[in-house]
Order: structure tokens, then sequence, then C-alpha cells
């Protein structure tokens, strides 16, 4: 029982880091698209200023929670996938620079050196991070001592590489949508006309998905296999993700912003407890032979261990959480011209 709770925690970590993370990377990524001149970078890197770096915490925290929960897992996912994990690693260094150091030097090389580094630093963690998961959700070639039979291009076959595109889209869709809130103007109608157009790429992308995933993967026999993932609350959310995806259109039509962002949330948040609650029990399915699955009852830490640890987690977790909302009320207002004069402005 303690395992499936830590499972479950284990997953909505995820999600959360997938939601809140997800904008700015999408927004970096569309940054060259969407911002005109020097003001209008300025304005989409304050856009993300105030919440990048309270984002990633949650990274930290997911990757802590495989860490301390289920230590074997963590240990044949990082040595197994090093390659790719760095990958994803030296780029949010990359964005993160690029954020800070910007500013430093008023001399237009240095400021497009820094934006293509966010560029990157925003890109390549998205679609690594779709690469990974879609790798997983299809099965990583581990044999029975948890060795990784494989090189980084391994991971980069059809279907991982569709997952990577799933996710940059899911990114962009996100990005675009928090952009049209946080902006007014010529950059936010910008970002109003190209919202339902990437709504309508992230469809398009999440239908080839989920025919792919058919095919490539066993996520589906968790909800063929066990009739109680057809009862609430497990059925709750494909419902809840294709309705998310579908009032996203609907409140950008509307142009209720903060509505179509939340509801973006709700897409990324089912998306990835989809794909979560297809693997259970496993957390690393292998190619090779199921029974080389490293699952949350064969590579987790004692009982004890997991007992102690949920109640740290039950207490600090909800302070992150905390402190984060406010940060979001603190700065939810618009980003204009004005916000660039400030000292801390980026």
């Amino acid at each position: 029982m303690i395992e499936s709770i830590w499972f479950i925690l284990w997953g909505v970590l995820w999600a959360v880091y997938f939601m809140l993370d997800g904008f700015d990377l999408g927004l970096g990524t569309l940054m060259p698209f969407l911002a005109k001149n020097d003001v209008e970078k300025r304005i989409v890197y304050n856009a993300m200023g105030p919440y990048w770096d309270g984002n990633e915490v949650w990274l930290i925290t997911a990757g802590g929670v495989t860490f301390a929960a289920f230590p074997t897992t963590y240990a044949v996912m990082f040595s197994g996938l090093y390659s790719a994990l760095m990958l994803i690693l030296f780029a949010l260094i990359v964005r993160g620079v690029a954020m800070e150091f910007r500013a430093k030097v008023d001399h237009p090389t240095w400021k497009v050196m820094w934006d293509r580094c966010l560029v990157f630093g925003s890109f390549l963690p998205a679609l690594l991070l779709g690469v990974a998961f879609a790798n997983i959700f299809q099965g990583i070639p581990i044999d029975e001592e948890g060795i990784y039979r494989g090189t980084l291009f391994t991971l980069l076959n059809p279907y991982g590489l569709l997952g990577g595109v799933l996710f940059v889209c899911l990114f962009l869709v996100h990005g675009t949508l928090w952009l049209a809130v946080k902006t007014e103007g010529e950059l936010h109608e910008r970002a109003s006309r190209l919202a339902p157009l990437l709504w309508l790429i992230l469809v398009l992308v999440a239908l080839t998905f989920l025919g792919a995933t058919w095919f490539n993967t066993r996520l589906y026999d968790n909800y063929l296999k066990n009739p109680f993932f057809f009862v609430i609350p497990i059925a709750l959310i494909p419902i809840l993700t294709i309705s998310a995806l579908a009032m996203v259109i609907v409140y950008i039509a509307r142009a209720s912003w903060w509505k179509a962002w939340f509801a973006s949330c709700g897409v990324i948040v089912g998306v990835t407890l989809f794909g979560v609650a297809g693997l259970y029990p496993n957390l690393l399915p292998s190619s090779l032979n199921p029974a080389f699955n490293l699952t949350i009852y064969n590579s987790s830490s004692s009982p004890l261990t997991l007992k102690i640890m949920l109640g740290i987690a039950l207490t600090f977790v909800p302070v992150v959480l905390v402190y984060q909302a406010w940060a979001y009320h603190l700065f939810k207002e618009k980003v204009g011209e004005a916000d660039l004069a400030h000292e801390e402005g980026y």
C-alpha cells in the first residue's frame, strides 16, 4: 500500500513540474517567433522571470522522490539514460544563465547570444523529456541486472520522437496562452492569433500519439485488465483531459486567457497521469523481457523509510505549494514597458 501511495506521489510531482515549467519552456522556444524587437523580448523574459526558477523546484522534487522512494529505479535511470539526462541538465543550466546574464551587458551581440541560448535551453528539455517518458511508456532495453543495453540513439526511435513532439506542442500551447495572459498590445495579439493554430497542431499530434501508444506500449493494458480503472477516480483522468483540451479552444474563442491557461494545465496534468496510471505498478518497463521490469515493489526503499518520508512530504510539499501560489498571486499583473524600468527587470 505504501509503495502505491509513493507511486501516485511520484506521478503527481512530475505532472506538477510539467504543468508549471511547461509554460516557460514553451515561451522560451517561441520567443523568436513572437517578439520582434528588444523591448518585446524583455517583456517575454519578464513574463517568465519571477517563476522559472521556482518551477524547476518541482523537477528537483520529482527527481528526489525517485531517488529516495525508488533508489533502484533512480540508479538504472540515471546510469542508463545518462547522456539524455545530462543534455537536459546542460540545457536547463544554459537557460538559467541566459535569464540572468542577458541584461548584464548592453550590446546586441551579447543579447543575441543569450537569446539563442534561451531558445536552445527551452526547446531541448521539452523535446527530450517527452522522448524520455515515451520510451519509459514503451519500455527501455534493460536486462536482469538493470543494465541499459542501448545508446542515446536507441531512445530516438519513432515513438520516442513522437512523444518529444507531443511534449513540445503541449508546452508551446501552454506558453502562448501564458503570454496572452501576461501581455497587452501587439505582443498579446500575436500570441492570441497563434494559440488556436498551435492548439490544432496539438490535437493532431495527440491523436497520432494515442494511436501509436496502442501499438507500441502496454499502457492501455491496465485500463483493460483492471476493471476498477474505469471507476472513479481513474476513469476521470482521460475524460477530464479530453474535456480540458476542448475547453482550451472554447476559452481561446472567448478570449478568456486565464481560463484557457488553467485548462491547458489540466491537459498537461491529465496526459502525464494517464501515462503514469498505465504504467502501474511498473516504473521502468523492460523492452527485453517483462521479468526485468523495475516496479514499485522490487525497486523501492524499505516500508519504514517510505512511511517516514511520507510524513516529511506531507509536511513540506504543502509549504512549497503555498509559497508558489503566493508568488503567482504577487506577480499576477500584466507585464508592460513600464516594468522594464525596474532594477529587478530582466
